[in-house]
């Protein structure tokens, strides 16, 4: 089994920054890509980004790419969401999720384990 709990949700204003959490336990982690997706109010969960298992390949959505940063640091089990030049269209649940591989995705269905979610809220 593997838990995933996120951490470092909240409420900021436009423009502002958060820095999101990921912490896994049980099965292995570092040789396991990683992924960050969200899920605003009526919306499918939507991709944000993901980072290989060493991070040296990290994808990023279109609407988030040049502001969010996606890191990982393996000798801790921690995967990272750095979020900048927050919008209220960033507003939603972000998941992190573990991938059965070593490489990233952008498929929900790409991801075997997922975190319960920490909430994102920005205001205008």
């Amino acid at each position: 089994q593997v838990q995933l709990v996120e951490s470092g949700g909240g409420s900021v204003q436009a423009g502002g920054s958060l820095r999101l959490s990921c912490a896994a336990s049980g099965r292995t982690f570092s040789g396991n890509a990683m992924g960050w997706f969200r899920q605003a109010p009526g919306n499918e969960r939507e991709f944000v980004a993901s980072i290989s298992w060493n991070g040296g390949t990290t994808r990023y959505a279109d609407s988030v790419k040049g502001r969010f940063t996606i890191s990982r640091d393996n000798a801790k089990n921690t995967v990272y969401l750095q979020m900048n030049s927050l919008t209220p269209e960033d507003t939603a649940v972000y998941y992190c999720a573990r991938r059965a591989s070593s490489i990233t995705s952008t498929l929900t269905s790409g991801y075997d384990y997922w975190g319960q979610g920490t909430q994102v809220t920005v205001s205008s």
